[in-house]
């Protein structure tokens, strides 16, 4: 059966729209939740092809973290832009990316998935602090600073160590 056919993806795009400035808090999950991005090679392909600001079509990456199975970030939109396409831009990009470092042809992502707007300023820094924190939730580090795949405009991460907003030690669950 086609993915895009099934009830549960037709629930995900039911009443999605496209707000100008909104922030989205968006997940996507590998195709069959496969692991694709456990090796370090993979993942760092990956991220750094999520993190170039010049890829996200009038949108703004403020947050995000690249999981072994799964990808979580805080998109903001800019005029005319709209989340489906900006979504379906960075899972091709990091798709072809992984392809043709693998050498291989494929699926990376499942098809859609799930955003929710952040209708209020005070659910921003809980949703960044829920997405850095996934990996150490997750038990694959055990400070947030050790994990390479993620990034926050809220941080310095090209510089040696961490240099955070005074917000920093909330960052760290």
């Amino acid at each position: 059966m086609d993915p895009t056919q099934s009830p549960g993806y037709k629930a995900l795009r039911r009443g999605r729209w496209s707000q100008a400035r909104q922030i989205y808090l968006v997940t996507t999950v590998c195709i069959r939740h496969r692991r694709i991005f456990a090796s370090d090679h993979v993942a760092g392909i990956a991220a750094a092809a999520i993190a170039d600001p010049d890829k996200w079509l009038g949108a703004q990456l403020l947050c995000w973290v690249l999981m072994p199975d799964h990808w979580h970030g805080l998109i903001q939109l800019g005029e005319g832009v709209r989340l489906e396409s900006v979504v379906a831009s960075m899972k091709g990009r990091t798709a072809r990316s992984v392809n043709r470092a693998l050498n291989r042809k494929g699926f990376v992502w499942m098809p859609g998935f799930r955003d929710r707007a952040l209708r209020r300023e005070a659910d921003l820094l809980p949703a960044a602090r829920y997405i850095v924190a996934n990996p150490k939730r997750a038990g694959l580090v055990e400070k947030i600073s050790d994990y390479p795949y993620w990034d926050a405009i809220w941080t310095d991460r090209k510089a040696s160590s961490l240099k955070a907003l005074p917000q920093e030690p909330a960052l760290e669950p």
